[in-house]
């Protein structure tokens, strides 16, 4: 009892030194922004770090989740399921950006500086891609460039291929499978080691933003930063928080404290990728099926970006009415079928949003690229609410479609919640398997087993 307790206590402090680590890097900007400007590379290291670590772990995580499932109709049927409610609630969250952005009208009686101009042609500059591109760029020039590129979409496919050819494979395939399994458990071994460099990165990127940016550029763009949090909260709170209460009948507010500690690392490193692989984990061991986590999640992060969805809508808004140049109702419904497309695919990291906003401006108004350089600024402010609601919109996703598929476990589900059944973090690192919880099964025999 005593080394199991002595190894949760140094995860704790881990993330007790992270929140210092963020606050000293906060003075430390203020106090010496030039030398916090020297230290960004600290911060950028540790989220590729993190970066390098998602494709095996989406590789393994969808092979081991598509492989073991005996039926391909029910891979089909939740993927079919996710890809729907992704859509719907995309267009959900680029509606909620435009009406909160027509209320509170942000940009008006800013003015658009050579500067801020040049900065909007940077992020312009090959940021357009047209929909027969982007679907092309889902075909890696081979298997194993998926890989070493470190394109999500590309893995995406090539694990699935892997894994429906295991699924048909039947016996045949199970040394594979689990040979992959093992190859995951050392896959999360590796980024357990990565994750005690935390306080380091989070110190380096915190203090970088905040001596680059200062408080007095803050200012002027208080209303766009304001309204786009409250946006996301209502989004969150209330969209996502009422489906489901309604739909599986889990408390939001429970689910986001059993993920307190992925919030606190997107904070700390602006980015929803470097919690990736710990929402797969604790999907798992919340009672969600190892095949919709497999699918959901890793989809998730291409195609259920509400965050950014509202970020697209509000700065497009923003940036149309401080160039003097306010979009009409018809433009915005216009703009905001656009984004819908254009939002597909964007990365979780740093940077994607702003370079996804230049794409979508460059294409549907090209007249407003300039403009993007306005928001420059305090994009990193930006982008830390919308890794969060991002990773909250894919959270409540996966548990919602295990619901609908019914491949979810409903009283592992209230004794995980309820702290009965704590996450612990050895389950990232056990020998056994690696999120604690059962090999999947079918459905079926699923129901069957938590019924006796």
């Amino acid at each position: 009892m005593g080394v199991a307790a002595a190894k949760r206590d140094r995860t704790h402090y881990l993330y007790l030194a992270v929140i210092a680590a963020v606050g000293l890097g906060i003075l430390v900007g203020f106090v010496a922004p030039d030398v916090a400007v020297e230290l960004k590379p600290i911060g950028t290291g540790f989220v590729n770090l993190i970066k390098m670590m998602i494709s095996p772990i989406i590789f393994c995580t969808i092979v081991l989740g598509v492989g073991s499932v005996r039926k391909a109709a029910k891979v089909g049927a939740v993927g079919g399921l996710a890809l729907g409610y992704f859509l719907v609630m995309s267009t959900v969250a680029l509606a909620i950006g435009l009406l909160v952005g027509n209320f509170l009208e942000p940009g008006q009686g800013l003015h658009i500086t050579e500067a801020a101009r040049a900065a909007g042609e940077k992020q312009a500059a090959g940021a357009g891609e047209s929909t027969v591109d982007f679907l092309l760029g889902i075909i890696p020039t081979t298997m194993v460039s998926a890989f070493t590129e470190g394109e999500v979409l590309q893995t995406l496919l090539i694990a699935l291929l892997a894994g429906f050819a295991l699924q048909a494979m039947g016996a045949a395939g199970e040394p594979v499978l689990r040979g992959i399994g093992h190859i995951q458990r050392l896959v999360f071994r590796i980024l357990a080691m990565i994750m005690w460099a935390a306080p380091v990165g989070a110190f380096g990127a915190m203090a970088a933003v905040v001596g680059e940016t200062g408080i007095d550029a803050l200012k002027s763009l208080a209303i766009i930063m304001v309204g786009f949090y409250l946006t996301c909260a209502i989004f969150v709170f209330v969209v996502l928080g009422t489906i489901l209460r309604l739909v599986a009948g889990v408390s939001l507010i429970a689910l986001l404290k059993y993920l307190g500690r992925e919030f606190l690392l997107i904070l700390s490193t602006s980015s929803s990728e470097s919690a990736l692989p710990r929402l797969i984990a604790k999907m798992e061991h919340l009672g969600v099926s190892r095949p919709v986590v497999g699918i959901t999640v890793p989809t998730g992060y291409s195609f259920n970006l509400d965050g950014t969805a509202i970020y697209l809508t509000m700065s497009s808004l923003f940036i149309a009415n401080a160039m003097g140049d306010p979009l009409s109702a018809g433009e915005q419904i216009s703009l905001l079928l656009f984004m819908i497309v254009a939002s597909k695919g964007a990365a979780g990291v740093t940077g994607a949003g702003l370079a996804t906003l230049a794409g979508g401006l460059q294409s549907h108004r090209p007249g407003l690229v300039d403009g993007v350089g306005l928001i420059v600024g305090i994009d990193r402010f930006m982008s830390e609410a919308r890794a969060l609601t991002n990773f909250a919109g894919n959270a409540v996703a996966t548990v919602l479609v295990g619901t609908w598929t019914k491949e979810i476990d409903k009283e592992r589900v209230d004794r995980v919640l309820s702290g009965a059944l704590p996450w612990d973090e050895r389950m990232l690192n056990q020998d056994g398997d690696v999120h604690g919880v059962p090999e999947p099964r079918d459905g079926d025999e699923q129901r069957a087993v938590a019924k006796a």
